[in-house]
Order: C-alpha cells, then structure tokens, then sequence
C-alpha cells in the first residue's frame, strides 16, 4: 500500500460524527459483549507475569530482609530496581494489550457484517504477526513518554491518535510500524475532538458497570474499544483501502 495515498484519502474522508459512532457502538457492543468479556479475562491472564516481573525485587527483599517492608519508604535498592524493570513491564503490557485489541476489533468487524466465525483471540500472536505489534508497543510507549513529558498537556493530545492504532493493526496490517502510526495521526488530527470526546464518553459509560457490585464493569468495559472500530470504518474504510492497496 501507498501511505501517501493512503494519507490523502483520510485527508478526503467525510469528517466522523460523535452521534452516529457512538449509537452505532452501543448496538455493536449488544452482539460483542461476550468477545470482549473474554478478551478482557485474556488481558488480565497474559499481563500478570509482568507484573510479577515489575515486583521481584520486593518479593526478593521481603524473602532477604521481611523487616525492610515494614517502613513507609522502599529502599533504595529496590526501587532502583523496579525502575529499571519498568520499561520492560509498560512494553511487555503494551505489546498483548494491543494484540488482543486488535483481535477484538476483527471481530467486531465480522459481527457487524453479520459473518458466523470461530472467535480467533489470539490471531496477533502466530504467524510471527507479534513481532510487529512489539514494535507497535515501543511506539505507543515512546509517544506515552513524550506526552509525559510535555507537562500532560502532551498526553491529551496523543491519546487520540494512540487510541486508533489497534484498529490500523487490525485492518491494514500490510503497513509498517511505523506507516500505522503515521495513518492514526492524519486520521486523528483530522478528527481530533470528536475522537478525543467518542474515547472520553464510551470509557465513562463502560465504567457504569460498577454500579452493579462492580463486578459488572468486566462486562461493559470492552464497551470503550467498539468506537474505535467505527472511526475507522468511516474514517477510512475497508472498500476504499483495498482498492488503495493495488495501486
């Protein structure tokens, strides 16, 4: 695919509508909501080893010296160390999120066109496809650092553009790494602030779930993720890109 092609057609898309995505979503996630459920659970199985990982050095230190914990400050020591495992937890995290993300918009798509088939949650992670949503990972924790560090005035602005990369993984994973980034910013400073207000609503409603014994937010959670299969089937489309592909 042309990613300069591509570009100019997002640039010559019709602009998204808040009303239309976010009805839409909420009749997409009545069919989807299980999917997500599940995608959820997965998240929670595949990132716990690196949480594991970010905390062994105070498992080691309450093994080595059980009285060190009892103060209010971590030693030094440990906290060097955690630190320095920190990276490696924010990728490692970034990395499955993202793939079982991805895999939840594919299927979004499939029971948006109505298709009956088998659930594949773990699509992103054979046929060496892992590789690239890593890199994929390193980019959006890069650009979380640079947001960072821009006061967090930063980070309101690349949450939208770090918002549509698992629908690019997705839906035109012939690009690069670095070509999906490049195609969620045209397609997010386009539609900035309808995105930035779709990401800001649908996560508030997902969290209504905490109202019935907050064990119900595990199930409309994923609620949050569905907009953004929307913004990029009229955003950019899937017609449209296939025909983009054979130029």
């Amino acid at each position: 695919m042309n990613s300069e092609n591509l570009t100019q057609h997002i640039k010559s898309k019709p602009d998204l509508e808040f009303g239309t995505i976010f009805s839409r979503s909420i009749d997409l996630f009545k069919k989807v909501w299980l999917q997500g459920f599940i995608v959820l659970l997965l998240t929670f199985v595949v990132i716990l080893p690196f949480y594991i990982v970010l905390y062994i050095p105070m498992i080691a230190l309450g093994i080595t010296d059980p009285e060190a914990l009892q103060h209010n400050e971590l030693p030094p020591m440990a906290a060097i160390a955690m630190a320095i495992l920190f990276p490696v937890f924010a990728i490692g995290v970034t990395t499955f999120a993202l793939a079982l993300n991805a895999a939840f918009l594919k299927m979004c798509r499939e029971k948006d066109l109505g298709k009956e088939s088998s659930d594949d949650y773990f699509y992103f992670f054979k046929e060496g496809r892992l590789g690239k949503v890593f890199i994929l990972a390193l980019y959006t924790f890069g650009l979380s650092i640079l947001g960072a560090m821009a006061c967090g005035v930063g980070m309101f602005y690349v949450i939208v553009p770090v918002s549509l990369i698992p629908a690019f993984l997705a839906f035109s994973n012939e690009l690069s790494p670095l070509e999906m980034v490049k195609a969620s910013f045209t397609l997010g400073n386009k539609n900035w602030l309808v995105i930035f207000g779709l990401v800001f609503v649908s996560a508030f409603v997902a969290q209504l779930g905490l109202v019935l014994c907050c064990v119900g937010v595990l199930f409309t959670a994923m609620l949050a993720k569905v907009p953004t299969y929307y913004m990029y089937k009229d955003g950019v489309g899937f017609n449209e890109v296939e025909e983009i592909s054979n130029y």
